[in-house]
């Protein structure tokens, strides 16, 4: 038996539930998925981001109910510091932190613009004003990050919590055809052929499509 349980809604849709998935895996968890399924009312508003606040993921492990992606990365962080869930040296755990929360907290227009689909593909899709400027601030974190790393994930050659948050986004360009610098491209590529990654989105090929309203615009 698992000595810990993730909870998580969709595996196409949520970007949140793939974030804390991928926490949970850096840090060598032994852990099962509970998949709350999308007929819940509170999940629905959840995905079609008409809920301010939702507790999914959530982590159950040893008594302790975390919920939250940042609250559970700190506490895992806490939990396992031998993983790497953050940089050693603390400039870089700084920036990791900063950057890992402006995603947190951030982005609006993206995420209303261009909503997490793994299983979507929309060449050519016209990305409107309100998200450029979310993409382009996007891109020179990735610039700056690999820069001063030298790849190839944000913080050198192991994946960290940044990487797990900018993971989702990286899927959406890849939805929604998006045109990015070399840099940022050569990022997204990187993150997409992460083994997690892979084993995630060949999961969500084989979940039941349940929230029909996510492609009513397209």
């Amino acid at each position: 038996m698992a000595e810990a349980t993730l909870t998580i809604s969709s595996r196409n849709y949520s970007s949140w539930s793939l974030r804390g998935w991928l926490i949970c895996r850096m840090v060598g968890l032994d852990f099962e998925t509970a998949v709350v399924s999308g007929a819940d009312a509170s999940i629905r508003a959840e995905l079609l981001l008409l809920s301010p606040s939702f507790l999914v993921p959530r982590l159950d492990h040893g008594g302790i109910s975390v919920w939250d992606t940042l609250a559970i990365a700190e506490y895992l962080n806490e939990s396992y510091p031998q993983a790497g869930l953050l940089p050693e040296p603390p400039v870089e755990r700084a920036r990791c932190r900063s950057v890992s929360g402006e995603m947190h907290g951030g982005f609006i227009n993206l995420r209303s613009a261009l909503p997490m689909n793994l299983r979507a593909l929309h060449h050519g899709f016209k990305v409107f004003n309100g998200a450029k400027g979310d993409i382009e601030r996007i891109c020179t974190i990735f610039e700056d990050c690999l820069s001063r790393s030298g790849g190839p994930f944000l913080f050198g050659p192991k994946p960290t919590l940044a990487d797990a948050m900018y993971a989702p986004v990286c899927t959406r360009f890849r939805t929604y055809d998006v045109r990015l610098p070399f840099t940022a491209d050569t990022y997204k590529d990187t993150i997409l052929a992460w083994d997690l990654m892979t084993e995630w989105t060949e999961a969500a090929a084989g979940e039941p499509e349940e929230i029909q309203e996510l492609d009513m615009e397209f």
